[in-house]
């Protein structure tokens, strides 16, 4: 059932590239009809989840099979409360842009495909219990993404393209590095991601461990991506298309972030208490940072991309602060983590949103700089207040999934980072003025520069589903907990083991 969900996509892609006659229109609704099919799949997964939960630490939907024997490497996938609210998030937002993007006419059958192979790597990504499978799955994603970037992008995309793939590869490259010290370290040596947690291999080994973490720590650091590897971020986002935005954004970060509450805690928990400290900082210098630096753009694109920045700033700030073992409890660090893992959805479903209303923007009037716009709530009514929703959910207000996963952040690292922790909170004070100021800058006053046409039927369908999802888990979010809140426990507990 797993490996049906992650490689349907994958399988539909290549038909679509290996049939030259599909037709644009054949196409496009293949892509939004696998992109449904997966939904509806994941929704199955999900119910059979909740009926049959795995055992504290186990997997559900669980297969091996063996792959590369000779370094112990298999074909080994399973999900538990990390990674499902992750897989259901990839299949609504690539569903999203499938009907997003039913306008889209340039090579729309390479289009489709890439997508289609974009969602697959994702979600075999996120469900990968093998260390190899996992960078595999990462690896691709910066292939499909650098593709989507390159040939359908605008502006200096090519540019935009390079350094995006050039910047993540690298990341890859120490990714890599920091599997092989773990393989080598291991006995026997394997790759498997539950035989190496539950070996912890390189514990006592300060020297090894301290390598294993940093190539680790700086690949995920790349691709989430934190200060100071954050530079190929926003060109990537501006020249890319809505789609790919919208995509690379709710998605392929969250590939950084699922990293380290898989990979890194898990299997180095030594070293990550010892370095917890130095996270947190990252974490509250990105916060800052991402805020700072978004509110002095006049670009409404590269606005979101560093609020992006900012955002996972709290999830590393959360996730260093559950290493921090001195006056922390069990309770807060389990608060802090499933802040952190809430914050990866919310975040994917809002900013998703976010850039695909960009795009909206970007197709009426061909640029995304604020100036360029003016009294648009009195044109498009519809998307001034989609927008806003988007808006006030990404500045964390009640009632929307940002509030949920900020007041667990800051609850679960109060205790033992507390000038860390409210030194951050001043980033949600930056976030709201910058928000609020290119709000009105944009959509309220005399309307400027001719008429702005309000949603159309395929941009509402694509929009407003994304943004209702962050409602309900602001006013809901019981249904999300209870899967999270499990996974969140057993890594509390192995960290400080």
């Amino acid at each position: 059932m797993l490996s049906i969900v992650v490689f349907l996509p994958m399988v539909v892609a290549a038909v679509l590239l290996a049939v030259p006659r599909i037709g644009d229109r054949v196409s496009r609704w293949t892509w939004v009809v696998v992109s449904a099919i997966e939904v509806v799949l994941v929704v199955g997964l999900c119910i059979g989840y909740r009926r049959t939960p795995p055992v504290d630490g186990g997997f559900a939907y669980e297969e091996r099979r063996s792959w590369i024997p000779t370094v112990g490497s298999s074909y080994h996938v399973g999900i538990d409360g990390f990674s499902l609210p992750l897989v259901a998030l990839t299949t609504v937002l690539f569903a999203a842009c499938a009907i997003y993007s039913l306008r889209e006419t340039r090579r729309v059958r390479f289009y489709a495909a890439l997508f289609l192979f974009l969602e697959s790597v994702c979600l075999g990504a996120f469900v990968s219990l093998d260390l190899v499978l996992f960078f595999v799955f990462f690896d691709l994603s910066i292939v499909g993404m650098y593709f989507v970037i390159n040939g359908w992008g605008h502006g200096q995309a090519r540019r935009a393209a390079l350094q995006f793939f050039l910047y993540t590869f690298i990341g890859s490259l120490a990714l890599l590095l920091g599997f092989i010290v773990l393989y080598l370290a291991a006995d026997p040596h394997t790759f498997d991601m539950v035989e190496l947690t539950e070996a912890n291999p390189l514990a006592g080994n300060g020297a090894r461990g301290a390598v294993a973490l940093a190539a680790i720590v700086v690949g995920l650091a790349i691709k989430t991506p934190t200060v100071p590897f954050h530079t190929w971020l926003p060109p990537a986002h501006t020249e890319a298309p809505a789609a790919g935005s919208a995509i690379l954004a709710g998605v392929l970060l969250k590939l950084g972030t699922y990293g380290f509450v898989r990979i890194a805690m898990p299997m180095l928990p030594d070293q990550w208490r010892r370095y917890a400290l130095v996270i947190v900082i990252v974490g509250v210098i990105s916060v800052l940072y991402g805020a700072l630096v978004a509110l002095a753009q006049t670009n409404f694109k590269r606005m979101i991309a560093y609020t992006s920045v900012n955002h996972m700033g709290y999830i590393v700030l959360a996730i260093g602060a559950a290493g921090l073992v001195a006056d922390n409890t069990e309770q807060a660090r389990t608060l802090a983590i499933t802040g952190a893992v809430t914050q990866m959805v919310s975040h994917g479903l809002v900013t998703g949103a976010l850039f695909l209303l960009a795009g909206v923007l970007y197709e009426r009037r061909r640029t995304y700089e604020i100036d360029a716009y003016g009294g648009l709530a009195g044109q498009a009514p519809v998307f001034a207040a989609v927008t806003a929703a988007a808006m006030f959910a990404s500045l964390g207000l009640p009632g929307f999934s940002g509030f949920i996963a900020e007041f667990q952040i800051f609850t679960g690292s109060f205790a033992s980072a507390p000038v860390y922790t409210a030194l951050s909170v001043l980033g949600i004070l930056i976030t709201a003025a910058l928000l609020l100021r290119a709000y009105q800058r944009m959509f309220l006053g005399e309307s400027t520069n001719g008429a702005f046409p309000d949603f159309t039927r395929r941009e509402a369908v694509s929009i407003i589903p994304l943004m209702l999802g962050s409602v309900v888990i602001g006013v809901f979010p019981r249904f999300l907990l209870d899967v999270i809140e499990p996974a969140s426990r057993m890594l509390g507990v192995l960290v400080v083991r």
